[in-house]
């Protein structure tokens, strides 16, 4: 597991991050959120070395990091940094080759991530040639091609059709599947709440939010409620306790006072008619990141 404890980074008088914490755990996928200069690139570049903290340290497996790991590691900078007259899968052997693998072995694994991604026509291709969202997936297989047992992605889905967003997105979740540890960011709030297992949400260089998706929308849930029944739902005007949000003939959300007004509601829903659906409404990411970095 890879764990950020305490890390401090300033620059002068700035902080920029202040206490950040969080563990990435293997085998799922961590989606790292925040506004622009919230500090997620500062952070995952601490993870690759390239930044020095200023406190705290990051971890593998409960060791401290060393050069050696990290070259270990997969890493897509937001920044392109492919060489743009190569050709795409020259390219790609070119940096298997950098990692030790044999001019064969090096062919075969490129070629595999580069199909995976969708680039299997656009091997021969010079990079410079390809759209900026196919060279976003040759980034990726630059980052994929070494069997990593971390992952670090800095905006992967950036640039991408949805098409493309769900191919990336299926390659991920392959690798984490496989037991790799994932930590991307995203502006993509829908996709990273379709994506992510674990969600952690950074503004102002300090973490506001983290956990399992579920837990984080269960630590901030409303008490707002959908119910869909054969009866017209205007009668919910009417009740102590609750404030109507939406309503449409038997349609209608509502915000309860406590659960005991919405259990009461359900059955006087009930006794009015055949009730096909009655559910708590859980908040979006998109909710929390704008609860928690107020």
């Amino acid at each position: 597991m890879l764990t950020l404890s305490g890390i401090v980074k300033s620059y002068g008088e700035r902080r920029v991050l202040d206490d950040v914490s969080f563990d990435v755990v293997p085998g799922r996928l961590t989606g790292f959120v925040g506004g622009n200069g919230a500090g997620k690139t500062t952070t995952m570049r601490i993870i690759l070395g390239l930044l020095a903290v200023d406190g705290g340290q990051v971890t593998l497996g409960g060791a401290p990091l060393t050069p050696a790991v990290r070259r270990g590691f997969g890493y897509m900078p937001e920044e392109r940094g492919l060489y743009p007259k190569m050709r795409v899968l020259e390219h790609i052997v070119y940096l298997a080759r950098l990692h030790g693998f044999s001019r064969e072995d090096a062919t075969t694994r490129a070629t595999a991530i580069l199909e995976r991604l969708g680039l299997g026509e656009r091997l021969d291709d010079n990079i410079e040639a390809l759209s900026l969202g196919n060279q976003q997936r040759a980034q990726i297989a630059a980052a994929l091609v070494h069997d990593p047992e971390v992952l670090i992605l800095d905006e992967p889905f950036s640039g991408l059709d949805p098409l493309a967003v769900d191919v990336v997105a299926g390659v991920l979740q392959e690798r984490a599947a496989a037991g790799v540890s994932v930590l991307f960011s995203s502006h993509q709030l829908d996709v990273v709440e379709r994506l992510c297992d674990d969600l952690v949400i950074i503004a102002g260089g300090a973490i506001r939010a983290r956990g399992s998706r579920d837990e984080l929308r269960a630590q901030h849930a409303t008490r707002r409620f959908e119910l869909l029944s054969s009866a017209d739902a205007g009668w919910l005007r009417d009740e102590e306790g609750v404030e109507v949000v939406a309503f449409d003939g038997g349609y209608a959300v509502f915000d309860a006072a406590d659960e005991a007004v919405a259990q009461r509601v359900l059955r006087s829903a009930l006794e009015r008619g055949d009730v096909a659906s009655f559910s708590p409404q859980r908040p979006s990411l998109a909710e929390i990141f704008k609860a928690v970095i107020v």
